[in-house]
């Protein structure tokens, strides 16, 4: 995959994401035919997380935790992941917590959930499938980023326009920073029965770093600069930071390059587990990595509205 270009999250426009303006008829189209589809209802309900603006929105780890919350309560959930060659890391991570049903079609794996018996089919990413009528639909934000420019792909990081909060029912903002009450009050106004929550990422293994060591860290997720921010938070020494695309299918000489550099400098690598999942096993030697939890805050109130489902 690319790499997300830097005027995605300006919060105006620029000459590029002008001169892309166009180009975003394909996705308008798309989205406007969305709407006339037939949707198909199954004997299991059904929940998607997903988002509207492209990667970094804490969908996977939320998608989780949701997903440690049915199993709690006893209802037999199970993940949902279309299936695209280049997300295989996902699909690790969460065969990792739980069964995972993947298919290029979604509602053949929801289907086949409910064959099997389970209760709950939790649905990573496919609020843009508008075959499927889901139970319950969740849409994530990054606190930081929010909608970015408020432009459409390829002009802007959205994959709907910002209206279409008027078809979700559940809205996370992800991230450490103070929720900004103007962007409450923005969804509030195109969807007034939406409800809303916040989230934020949490280190599970931070105790096995070294902090007196100094690091050398890599990531090729949505985000990476809020894997780097948190890195900080925690005192982390960063000595290099590389980025790299989103979904990036690491190359060996690549993985090389970086340990030939981290032993020249007397540095420990440091990455996301999503990262280190996607690594040939043979380049994984001498690599750490760090798993990360979502910590849903008003966390009662958001399972009673799970359990109404």
């Amino acid at each position: 995959m690319l790499k997300k270009p830097k005027f995605w999250d300006k919060n105006h426009d620029t000459i590029f994401s002008i001169i892309l303006i166009p180009f975003t008829v394909v996705l308008v189209f798309k989205n406007w035919i969305n709407q006339f589809y037939k949707r198909k209802n199954f004997k299991i309900k059904s929940i998607c997380v997903g988002n509207i603006y492209l990667g970094g929105t804490g969908k996977t780890p939320l998608t989780i935790e949701i997903y440690k919350i049915f199993k709690k309560l006893k209802l037999k959930p199970v993940f949902i992941k279309k299936f695209y060659s280049y997300q295989k890391d996902e699909r690790r991570i969460l065969k990792k917590i739980g069964p995972v049903l993947s298919n290029k079609r979604r509602q053949v794996s929801i289907e086949e959930a409910a064959l099997r018996k389970f209760k709950v089919a939790i649905v990573d990413d496919g609020l843009q499938d508008y075959s499927i009528d889901y139970n319950l639909k969740i849409v994530c934000f990054d606190k930081k980023n929010f909608i970015g420019n408020g432009r459409l792909i390829p002009s802007g990081p959205l994959r709907e326009n910002l209206k279409s909060l008027k078809n979700f029912d559940i809205l996370f903002f992800n991230g450490y920073e103070k929720l900004n009450k103007k962007l409450i009050k923005t969804v509030l106004s195109i969807n007034k029965n939406i409800k809303v929550f916040e989230t934020y990422q949490k280190f599970l293994n931070l105790n096995k770093l070294k902090k007196s060591k100094k690091y050398l860290i890599f990531s090729g997720i949505g985000t990476p600069s809020n894997f780097k921010s948190l890195l900080l938070k925690n005192n982390i020494k960063i000595s290099k930071y590389f980025e790299f695309p989103d979904h990036h299918d690491f190359r060996n000489h690549e993985i090389s390059e970086i340990k030939n550099l981290a032993k020249k400098n007397n540095l420990k690598i440091l990455t996301t587990e999503k990262d280190y999942l996607r690594l040939d096993k043979r380049d994984r030697t001498g690599i750490e990595f760090l798993k990360i939890e979502s910590i849903i805050k008003n966390k009662k109130k958001f399972i009673k509205l799970l359990k109404k489902i």
